[in-house]
């Protein structure tokens, strides 16, 4: 089994025992455990679907018996009243299960309809969207999995998967006598295999800095619009550039715009809504 697959199953686990780690007792008083139906999960709202397969693996981790069948698929565009789920078994089953699954997908919908907004307005344009590491904790596997279904792509997953030197690194270091040659000549030292290097700058001079430096990448943290031009300019493709902070909906196309390679927007997973998405159980 790949360690993608136990997290998420760990992650599963834990949300069944906060919801049901002293049973369904309404369930339990009200519906018999052979009582059959079906039921429907439908989107309320428009968006983008995620976490289609995570909400069957609830349903089956409840009961092993519920006949779980995807509709439409991670990626795929929701209308309101789009079915996105049948499930049929035990009633008291499916009800057990409604919240947990339902809090899965609405999240994780949220976050590809949040992403899904961002890629559509840079549309045309040769720049990559991608996430950061601002994600709930315990759920980063899954909400990176979200921003790629809503058409982004994904940053990096941990602080093992590559190297980032941010304005801290840099002022813990410059604190000590080394300038930016001598911190990036450290950390390709140091660094267990050849990645590359990434250094955050707030201005112009600090870009063009890190790139005489030998970055491989440079990410405009924070900056203007005006900067962010002078800055690609200055660079002019000795290196790949990344522009983070302060990116909205509003502004997103005009980064893209100045000739920036990426755009990371903690906004995707951070401050993405839920998507409004329900389960109905069909009369009997």
């Amino acid at each position: 089994m790949s360690s993608n697959k136990l997290q998420i199953e760990e992650i599963i686990d834990r949300a069944l025992a906060e919801d049901l780690g002293k049973g369904d007792i309404t369930t339990e008083a009200l519906i018999s455990g052979d009582r059959q139906g079906t039921a429907f999960i439908v989107a309320k709202k428009e968006g983008v679907l995620a976490g289609i397969n995570v909400a069957k693996q609830v349903f089956h981790r409840v009961d092993p018996e519920l006949k779980v069948e995807a509709l439409l698929e991670d990626g795929a565009r929701i209308e309101p009243g789009s079915r996105v789920a049948k499930v049929s078994g035990s009633i008291a089953s499916i009800l057990k299960a409604e919240r947990i699954a339902l809090n899965f997908l609405q999240r994780l919908s949220g976050i590809a309809s949040e992403t899904n907004r961002y890629v559509e307005v840079v549309k045309g344009l040769p720049v990559r969207t991608m996430d950061t590491r601002k994600t709930t904790p315990g759920l980063r596997s899954l909400e990176k999995h979200a921003v790629k279904a809503g058409g982004g792509e994904n940053h990096r997953m941990s602080l093992g998967d590559g190297i980032l030197i941010k304005d801290n690194h840099l002022a813990a270091l410059r604190s000590q006598g080394l300038d930016i040659k001598e911190i990036i000549a450290r950390a390709r030292q140091n660094a267990p295999q050849r990645l590359p290097v990434e250094v955050e700058v707030g201005t112009v001079a600090e870009a063009s800095e890190a790139v005489e430096a030998g970055a491989d990448v440079v990410m405009l943290d924070n900056m203007n619009l005006e900067d962010m031009r002078e800055a690609v300019k200055a660079i002019h493709g000795r290196a790949l550039i990344e522009a983070s902070g302060g990116i909205t909906l509003d502004n997103v196309r005009a980064v893209a715009e100045t000739g920036v390679d990426f755009i990371s927007i903690g906004a995707l997973t951070h401050s993405a809504r839920a998507l409004d998405i329900s389960l109905e159980l069909e009369s009997q």
